[in-house]
This record gives structure tokens, sequence and C-alpha cells, in this order.
């Protein structure tokens, strides 16, 4: 298959996609065990908590076994082909060894929001700077916009590896989420020619696939921050250099269906903090998943109805990425079913404040 990438005709490795795809889920799947032992004996242990939803310590450094399948990945693709050997994907590198460096101290350590958050911005910063930012050129927006080129990137970057560890509450749900977020971003990053991004989204979704069978419920390890903002890294930088550079301003909406769920669910509980005059970095049980399971539904249950609703907007991604104007209809149609489904709900599930804190006090 041939797309046409800036204004170049590329022609995909399909081989190479599979070999990434088999090879991360491989070492995921056969370092999982081996993560495992690490973290106990380091004490990366989860504790239960009154907000949590465990009642024994689970192992969670997971993320650890994500990402070195992950690099295993980058090795192979680095190695076959010469494209990759650049300075862009250097800073990738980079970045995300950074990025899990200090996810793994925080599993260990619990380090404070604030230090986290620098790290973040200086991660963010390093993919910037090393070639990587949403481009305004194609957007048919004066030059004065290029000035946010940056701010939006890292912005971008930030949030969406805070989306992701938000979602991060239940056994399976980041991993699958972030895995069906991963191939639909693949698909995109296809249909726009970039093979860069193809590369690092079809590697993710192999690591994500790999750590699932221990992961989902009942979990026998957790990913951890170590694994949760990294693969909201990796999804992040796949989606700005696939997509961001090539459908102009639908590629908000594209990118936004992709990872709906994460972006939504991190959107509402950080405007409800606020709000209530909270830090919005403070975990509590206002996440949908949360109020789902308050209200009666097992781990199973809320997992798949959440991977069946990101299945449905990464499906509405790919209909407007066809820039058809029956496609795009469907995907306004549909952005307004999710939205509605979602309000319908969290109405539902939600229960007076007294009845929450019994919640958290039997849990």
């Amino acid at each position: 298959m041939k797309a046409v990438y800036g204004e170049y005709l590329v022609e995909h490795n399909w081989l190479l996609y599979i070999g990434l795809l088999v090879a991360s889920f491989v070492v995921t799947l056969a370092l999982t065990p081996w993560a495992k032992k690490v973290a106990i004996k380091v004490g990366a242990v989860d504790k239960p908590k009154a907000r949590g939803l465990h009642s024994k310590e689970t192992p969670r450094l997971g993320g650890l076994a994500m990402f070195i399948g992950f690099m295993v990945a980058m090795g192979i693709a680095a190695f076959v082909a010469e494209d990759f050997r650049s300075l862009e994907f250097a800073g990738f590198l980079v970045g995300g060894i950074v990025i899990v460096g200090i996810g793994i101290l925080d599993d260990i350590y619990n380090l404070r929001a604030y230090i986290k958050l620098a790290v973040q911005i200086a991660v963010a910063l390093i993919v910037v700077f090393t070639g990587t930012q949403i481009d305004f050129i194609g957007w048919n927006l004066p030059d004065f916009f290029d000035n946010f080129a940056i701010p939006l990137t890292v912005l971008w970057i930030v949030g969406i590896i805070n989306a992701v560890n938000f979602v991060d509450g239940v056994d399976g749900l980041a991993a699958g989420i972030s895995s069906i977020a991963a191939i639909f971003l693949t698909i995109l990053c296809i249909m726009t020619g970039s093979p860069l991004a193809v590369v690092f989204a079809i590697a993710l979704a192999g690591s994500c696939l790999g750590f699932l069978p221990r992961n989902f419920s009942p979990a026998e390890i957790f990913m951890g921050d170590t694994g949760a903002t990294f693969l909201g890294y990796v999804l992040a930088v796949s989606s700005i250099i696939g997509v961001y550079k090539s459908y102009a301003l639908l590629s908000v909406v594209i990118v936004g269906f992709a990872l709906a769920l994460p972006i939504m669910d991190t959107v509402y509980v950080t405007v409800c903090r606020i709000l209530k005059r909270k830090n919005p970095m403070t975990a509590d049980r206002g996440h949908f998943h949360h109020k789902l399971i308050d209200k009666g539904w097992s781990h199973k249950r809320t997992v798949v109805f959440l991977y069946a609703a990101s299945v449905l907007a990464g499906g509405v991604a790919i209909l407007i990425a066809l820039e058809d104007l029956r496609a795009l209809l469907i995907g306004l149609v549909s952005l307004l079913v999710i939205f509605s489904i979602i309000y319908v709900y969290r109405k539902r599930v939600s229960k007076p404040v007294n009845e929450e804190k019994k919640d958290d006090e039997q849990v």
C-alpha cells in the first residue's frame, strides 16, 4: 500500500510492521513475570486504600516489561530501516527513557505530583526541540498562530500522558484502551503515510496486548505510573507525527475521537475537582469507571463497556479521516451519542456525597 506523506509517495513496509507487533508482544508477554518479581524486590507494590478497588497488595511495575518490549521493537526498526536513524527518532527515545525512569521512581517512592509534572514538561520540550511539534502549515491560519505551536505541543503531550494515567484505575482498562487507540492510530498513520508514527503505534499496540493477559481482572500485576505515563507519551507523539501534520484542522477531531475516552474522562474529572476547589492532580473516585463500579458493575463488565466505547470512537475517527461528507455527518452524530451516553450514565450512577464516603470506607 502506498500513501502520500508530505510531497513524497510512501510505500509501507508491511513485513516490518508485523514483525514489530509480534516482537513487542512476545517480549512484553515473556518479561511480565520478571517485572512482577522486580516490583516485589524493590518495593513497588500497590497497597489497599480507601479509594482503591483491590483488597490485597499487588506489584505495580508491569510498565517496565512493556517498555522493554517496545524498545526491542524500536531497535529492530532502527536496524532495518535507515529512515528511523534521525534526530526526531532519537528525541522520542530519550523522552521515553526519561518518562519511564521517573515512572519507576514514582512506583517505588510515590513522588509528589509537581515533580512528575515538571519532568513531563521537560520530556515534552525534548520532543519539541528534536523536531516534533504540531504543525500549523496547511491549517489556513495566520502566521501569528505559529507562535503557539510549541506550547500547544507541550500541552498535548503532557495532557495525554496524564489522561492515560487517570484511566488506569481498573484491571485491564488502561492497557486495553491504549491498545485500541494504538491500533486506530496505526490505521490513521498508514492512511497519512507516516512510517515513523506507524512504527511507534504498532509497537505500542503489541506491548499493550502482551501485558493484558496478566493485567486483566483479576490482575496479577499493575502497569503503574511506569506503564501508564509511557503509553500516554507514545500515543501523544504518534498522533502529532502521523495525524496532526496531515489533516489540517480536521486532525484535532480525528485524534480527539481516537483518544476520546481518556480525554473526556480527564476533562470531566479535572473540571469537577477545580469546581470543588481541590487539587486537579489529587486522586479520588470521580472517574467514569469508579462510578460504574460504585453502581454495582463488575470489573469485567465495566472494562468491556469502556472497550466498546473506545472502539466506537476509533471507528468514527476512521470515518472522518476518509474526508467524506456523509462520514463526517455520521461522526458528528456519533459524537453526540457518545456524549449523551456518558452524561446519562454519569447521572444514573452519581450518589450523594455521604453515600460515596460510605462506599470509600467499605472498599
